[in-house]
């Protein structure tokens, strides 16, 4: 049988690795040993699978399984991480809205805008220290499509796609913690919202309009996000 000892490989990792593998995708709820577990399985993947079907979606190793361990280490004994990741891309069925006609004038024959809301990471923590952390990073992808006739009578399509991303974090306070405004404003690229009652609650937003240039680039954007709800509480 083709494949036979990287299907067998793939038997035996992480039954949510297997679910990356075969359906780009997982929701589940572990404590800090569970996610550690995913880890080492996911690090022995490149070692014993080499066909490009079977590949890790590229965002796990890079961004995920990083800011994991990151969340896992403010866990407390009893505290759980809630991880929902969907990597099958902005263009699954699904994610993407009916295309929208723009006005145009000659030459353009026609336009449409057509959209992709991709939510591909959502995170949930019950923290050490008795607050809750939510996490959700969203693309949105425009896709436009202009049809145009040159004097020639030759049509021409040209098709431009723009991305753009929204991080949020938001962060619960523990019941009747006090909280404390921070010395310095958060960077201009990101807006804080504070929340008060019996249980204060801190949410910052980032949009990016551009795509990360790396993986590397894509967990600090989420991490300078996830790092400005902790400087509205006292330490």
């Amino acid at each position: 049988m083709f494949w036979r000892k990287q299907k067998a490989a793939i038997a035996g990792f992480h039954p949510l690795h297997q679910a990356l593998i075969h359906e780009r995708g997982f929701s589940a709820t572990q404590p800090a040993a569970g996610w550690a577990e995913l880890a080492a399985s996911l690090h022995r993947h490149a070692g014993l699978v080499r066909r490009s079907k079977w590949e890790l979606p590229p965002r796990m190793l890079g961004v995920i399984v990083p800011l994991i361990a990151e969340i896992c280490t403010d866990l407390g004994r009893k505290g759980a991480l809630t991880v929902t990741a969907d990597l099958r891309g902005h263009e699954a069925p699904g994610k993407t809205h009916p295309p929208r006609d723009l006005p145009v004038r000659p030459p353009v024959k026609s336009a449409t805008d057509t959209w992709a809301v991709d939510p591909w990471l959502r995170l949930r923590a019950d923290l050490r220290d008795g607050s809750v952390l939510e996490v959700l990073v969203v693309d949105r992808v425009r896709t436009r499509r202009v049809t145009k006739r040159n004097p020639r009578g030759k049509t021409k399509i040209k098709r431009k796609v723009k991305q753009v991303q929204i991080i949020k974090v938001r962060r619960k306070l523990p019941p009747d913690a006090p909280g404390t405004r921070p010395v310095s404003p958060p960077p201009r690229w990101i807006r804080a919202v504070v929340q008060d009652g019996p249980r204060r609650s801190v949410t910052a937003a980032a949009k990016v309009t551009r795509k990360p240039q790396s993986h590397h680039e894509q967990l600090d954007w989420i991490l300078a996000v996830a790092t400005e709800p902790f400087r509205w509480s006292a330490r």
